[in-house]
């Protein structure tokens, strides 16, 4: 995909998509960045420089935890892993995104009157 085809990424959102790549276990931080292009068919680009400040948000608010590893080719890597508090607040923002959708799909797919 090209750069003009890259989705810009609303407030908020690089959150949760980082909270959803560890549901499934702990990431380090290039690995949590590929997980969502790749999952996102290449359409979002996570840039270090939003990333990691992102990720020590998320730390802070103690939503998710990190340690140091050797990632996958030998390199020292900090590996985050979401918390039960990260688990709760993803399901939230979740079902709010969700509700989101919804309502923007519902504006889009309706045919609008013409006003008299």
């Amino acid at each position: 995909m090209t750069e003009t085809h890259r989705l810009q990424l609303l407030p908020g959102t690089l959150e949760m998509l980082i909270l959803q790549t560890l549901i499934f276990g702990p990431r380090h931080g290039h690995g949590i960045a590929t997980t969502i292009q790749r999952t996102s068919d290449q359409a979002l680009l996570v840039d270090h420089g939003s990333l990691y400040p992102a990720l020590q948000r998320l730390e802070r608010a103690g939503w998710m935890d990190s340690e140091w590893g050797t990632s996958e080719n030998n390199r020292r890597a900090r590996f985050y892993k979401l918390t039960r508090a990260g688990r709760k607040k993803l399901t939230a923002e979740t079902t709010k995104w969700e509700k989101l959708v919804r309502a923007v799909t519902g504006v889009l797919t309706t045919p609008q009157e013409e006003e008299s």
